[in-house]
């Protein structure tokens, strides 16, 4: 395993981890807020958001790579 194919594989582990971890911590945030369902819509929604952001960049990275 090459240094850039480490990079890589870390790269998309530890932001998976984060991820996670940023869903435990909004839902966390929404349930000791009592933040109720639509709150917890709108929590969750910017947290989606920023996930698909990331995705969209890795794709346009691979297809302009």
């Amino acid at each position: 395993m090459t240094f850039e194919q480490f990079e890589s594989w870390a790269m998309y582990l530890c932001g998976g981890g984060l991820i996670i971890f940023m869903f435990f911590i909004v839902w966390d945030l929404a349930k000791k807020s009592k933040a109720g369902k639509f709150g917890t819509f709108i929590l969750f929604g910017v947290l989606g958001f920023a996930i698909m952001v990331f995705v969209i960049k890795e794709v346009f990275v691979h297809l302009l790579g």
